[in-house]
């Protein structure tokens, strides 16, 4: 079953030569794929598209096999789509325990909420101990675990992220990149992920697809991409 997908996908921005230029890419249910390239390949621009935040200019978006185009971000949101951007967004005024219930608000009700909340503590144990701590006051890695944890609260079918180990340990961007893998494994949810590091990234994904200059170079199995040295030397700097 095909959880998103994109046929001849062009973006751009104002009237200059488009970032993304006629791209076609599907996910199936549960896959987890890196999504790579150079800074400027239209990694970011691609998953702003996908969420209605930057306007298409021709091609198709579909969720679960519906048509997007006429759907705000927050309708796409309410269909299951998710985006962790760049940047660990979480509200810093609020602790780590009422961003969580703020992420599950509109998909659970309140016993549900909690069980969720709870679950994503044993998720991410470091967010367990600082619950009532204030967001300004978090690590980066607890950060991003925190905007990780919130998203996976909403439930969605697809789950897009940018740059998420971006400053971030090694130690820290493996935690995050298991959980990714462990709630695909377990619960079918499918994973678009836009990374510079390019040997995390393929550490957990089953596929990976190279961008240059807004269109798609290469899609193939990870350890295969892996295993190219003339690609990576290409298009992924190592």
């Amino acid at each position: 079953m095909t959880a998103l997908a994109c046929h001849d996908l062009t973006v751009g921005y104002g009237d200059g030569a488009p970032v993304i230029d006629g791209l076609t890419l599907e996910l199936g249910q549960g896959d987890v794929v890196a999504l790579l390239g150079a800074n400027g390949a239209g990694k970011t621009t691609l998953l702003r598209a996908l969420t209605g935040l930057v306007p298409t200019r021709s091609g198709r978006v579909e969720l679960g096999g519906r048509e997007l185009a006429r759907l705000s971000t927050e309708e796409r949101v309410r269909r299951g789509l998710a985006l962790v951007p760049e940047g660990r967004s979480v509200v810093v005024e609020l602790t780590v325990d009422e961003n969580l219930r703020l992420g599950g608000l509109w998909r659970h009700k309140h016993k549900a909420r909690k069980a969720a909340v709870e679950e994503m503590y044993a998720l991410f144990e470091p967010l367990a101990r600082r619950r009532d701590a204030a967001g300004h006051t978090l690590s980066g890695g607890e950060r991003q675990m925190l905007a990780l944890a919130r998203a996976l609260l909403a439930r969605p079918d697809v789950l897009l992220l940018d740059e998420p180990s971006l400053g971030l340990a090694p130690q820290v961007t493996a935690q995050l990149l298991g959980v990714l893998r462990e709630s695909a494994a377990r619960t079918g949810l499918t994973v678009l992920l836009a990374e510079q590091n390019v040997t995390s990234a393929l550490s957990v994904a089953a596929r990976g697809v190279v961008l240059s200059l807004g269109s798609v170079v290469a899609d193939r199995s990870a350890p295969e991409l892996a295993a190219d040295p003339a690609l990576r030397h290409a298009y992924l700097g190592f």
